[in-house]
This record gives C-alpha cells, sequence and structure tokens, in this order.
C-alpha cells in the first residue's frame, strides 16, 4: 500500500488493542518514515477525534514506534513526536477512566526509565498531567515514586512557574525547528552534498532560508523566555542569600552562646568537685565574658568567745610574805606614781593594812589573839579621849 493521508489513516483506524495489530501498524509507519512529520499529524488528529477508549491504543503505537526507532538509532519519530507528545498524552489523559489513565501514566514512565524522550519534554508531560489533576481537585502520584505534577510548591518559588513552563513549551517547537532547518542546511551546503542543477538548487535554498528563518524565530523566543526564567531565579538567589547570611549570623551567635554555657557548666562542675559552699559565688552575673568581680573585704567582727580565764588560786602565804610581797610592788611604784597614790588616799585612812582573801571569796579582818578590836595600828591618828576609854574597857574585861 502506497503511502498516502487516507491510508494513514486508514492504519490508525484499524488499530486495536492487541498486540499483533500495534506491531504491524508500527512496522509499516516505520517503513515510511520519510514521512514522519506528516504521519505524526495525522496521528495527533486521529488520536483527538477518537474516543477515549481508543486513544490508549494510539499511545501504544506512538510507544512503539519511539522506541523501535530509537534502539535503532533512527530518531526520525522521536523528533517528530517531541513538538506534540506532550498535548497529544493530555488529550488522551483528559476524562479517561482511573485504570486507562494509569496505564498513561506507566507509559511515560517507560519513556522516563529509557531515555526515550528528553528530560524537558517529559517535564512537559508532566506539567500537563498535574494541570488536569488539578482542575478536578486531585493530584496522582506516578509509578515509580514519580509524581505528575509535582505537589503544591512553595510561595518563594511560585514566580518559577510560569516562566519555566514558557520554557518548556518553547523548546519544543525550538528543537524541531532546528533539528529540521540543520538537516536542510547538511543536505544542501555539507560536506558530502552535490549541488543540483541550478534552478532546482535555487528552490531548495529558498526552502532553506525559510527553514533557518523559523529556526531563528523558534531560538529567539526561547532565549527571550530563558531569560525571563533567570532574571526570576535571580531574585530567588538573592533572596536567599540574604537570608543565609541572616543565619549565618545566628549561627554563629548560638555558637558562642553553647561555648559559653559549656565554660560556665564546666567550671560549676569543678566548683562541686572542689566542695566550694553553695553561696561562694563562681562568676560574676554582671560580666557577661565570665570574669569575675573583685571581693569585698569582710568586715571586723568581734569575737564573740571571751579568752579563757585562769584558775583563782587562794592566796596561803602568810601575813609576813604578804608584807614582803607589797615592799616589792612599792619599790617598782615611780616616785611620782607614789605621791599621787598618797594624794589620793590621804583621807581614806591610809593606816589600815590590807587583809588577806578568804578561799570563799569574803573578806574578813584578821583579829588579834588577845583583843576583840581588829588591830589599826600605831595610835598617833586617835583622839586622846578615845583612846582613854579604850584602854578602861580593855582593862575591864
Amino acid at each position: 500500500m502506497s503511502y498516502t493521508d487516507d491510508s494513514v489513516l486508514a492504519k490508525l483506524s484499524a488499530l486495536s488493542e492487541a498486540s499483533d495489530s500495534i506491531v504491524s501498524v508500527a512496522q509499516w509507519i516505520m517503513f515510511h518514515r520519510r514521512h514522519a512529520d506528516r504521519t505524526v499529524q495525522l496521528w495527533l488528529q486521529r488520536l483527538k477525534d477518537s474516543p477515549s477508549s481508543k486513544r490508549l491504543n494510539l499511545i501504544y503505537l506512538a510507544n512503539e514506534v519511539a522506541q523501535q526507532t530509537k534502539a535503532r538509532h533512527r530518531e526520525d519519530f522521536v523528533v517528530a513526536f517531541s513538538p506534540i507528545i506532550a498535548e497529544a498524552v493530555a488529550t488522551a489523559y483528559k476524562g479517561a477512566p482511573t485504570d486507562v489513565q494509569q496505564r498513561i501514566l506507566r507509559v511515560v514512565e517507560v519513556w522516563r526509565d529509557r531515555g526515550v524522550f528528553e528530560k524537558p519534554i517529559l517535564d512537559a508531560v508532566d506539567t500537563r498531567v498535574h494541570e488536569i489533576n488539578l482542575t478536578r481537585g486531585t493530584a496522582k502520584t506516578g509509578l515509580s515514586g514519580s509524581i505528575f505534577g509535582s505537589p503544591s510548591i512553595p510561595a518563594e518559588l511560585a514566580p518559577l512557574t510560569t516562566p519555566q513552563q514558557t520554557v518548556m513549551k518553547l523548546l519544543l517547537g525550538m528543537k524541531s525547528a532546528s533539528n529540521a532547518a540543520n538537516q536542510e542546511y547538511n543536505k544542501l551546503l555539507g560536506p558530502d552534498s552535490t549541488a543540483p542543477p541550478a534552478p532546482v538548487y535555487a528552490a531548495r535554498l529558498s526552502g532553506l532560508l525559510r527553514n533557518l528563518a523559523q529556526a531563528e524565530g523558534a531560538v529567539e523566543k526561547c532565549v527571550n523566555a530563558r531569560r525571563e526564567l533567570v532574571n526570576a531565579l535571580q531574585k530567588v538567589l538573592d533572596t536567599n542569600r540574604d537570608a543565609l547570611l541572616s543565619e549565618e549570623d545566628q549561627l554563629e551567635t548560638f555558637v558562642r552562646r553553647r561555648m559559653e554555657v559549656e565554660d560556665k557548666k564546666t567550671e560549676v562542675e569543678r566548683a562541686i568537685m572542689a566542695g566550694l559552699p553553695d553561696d561562694e559565688p563562681y562568676l560574676s552575673r554582671n560580666d557577661p565574658h565570665g570574669q569575675s568581680a573583685p571581693e569585698l573585704d569582710r568586715p571586723e567582727v568581734e569575737e564573740l568567745t571571751p579568752p579563757p580565764m585562769e584558775p583563782e588560786v587562794p592566796d596561803q602565804s602568810g601575813p609576813a610574805e604578804q608584807l614582803s610581797s607589797l615592799n616589792v610592788t612599792d619599790e617598782a611604784t615611780t616616785p611620782e606614781s607614789h605621791a599621787q597614790d598618797i594624794d589620793m588616799h590621804s583621807g581614806l585612812g591610809a593606816p589600815y593594812r590590807s587583809m588577806p582573801t578568804a578561799v570563799n571569796g569574803s573578806k574578813k579582818r584578821k583579829l588579834d589573839d588577845d583583843n576583840d578590836f581588829p588591830d589599826f595600828g600605831e595610835d598617833d591618828g586617835i583622839d586622846a579621849d578615845v583612846a582613854e576609854m579604850l584602854r578602861r574597857d580593855s582593862g575591864g574585861s
């Protein structure tokens, strides 16, 4: 069967979920790989016109063709599918039952694991699926732990979402236009190219100019979108850099405080081991650097305990010994002090002699053995009449 649009649409319409049907149609499509771009466009048109139950078969067909050509290092269909595969997967995924959606996600996971399509293309597929899930209010997790449409984006990264999606969409068209322009350029101006006749050559060069202009426009749009993304990234980077400086200052503060507390703890533990009293100040509380404040002098307090007293020994010496001790004391006294004592005791009965103290502490005057009155010494200081009366009384007795 020759290649025509009708023949391609007929093959796609006859496609079933049986593996033999998918393999046979894929072989026919790969045989006409020169028409890869047109075949892919017809495939996308048929996918959009088919009911939900038939779209999964067309996804399986695209998977078979892309993997087989990738394995044979003929990437004509991979290049042709790249710009439209995200839209095709989103069309097949939207409105499909849950089991069909899981099968579609499984196919995308196979593409990711085997590297059939490039990562930006697969990221675009994830974004489209995530948008569909958000519209329905659900977020599904793909197989092998991959999340189609990443979970809730932090508020700080929200400004990056739109520029990134724009770059990813433009990147697909840019790669397709660039590949087409490069292939046409190599055919006409490559080292192995041969120049056709002049009229044909001029027509091909005109077509090459159109392809180059399209590729230039696609790349320019991608460059502008990438610049916007870089500016948004720069803002996020500046914000995080300022936050980093602040957090580093906080880290330094807490490290310093931790070391200070460790030193304090070590000092207190040493004081405990040394047996210092609880009221002994370790460090001054007013000094944040841990230097001890100067200690105040302790006030002088009079001791409450009196000095020990020597036991009182009774005087056992006789009158002669006491008199000799008095004489010794008088001899040691200076003349000036002796004169003062005479003046002070001149009116206090100087002729009296001191009496010894008994053991019990009571003072008694020593009486003469013969007289009932104490010996007051000489009678020079007694009145004559009194002396006469005393003699009479002593004589009568």
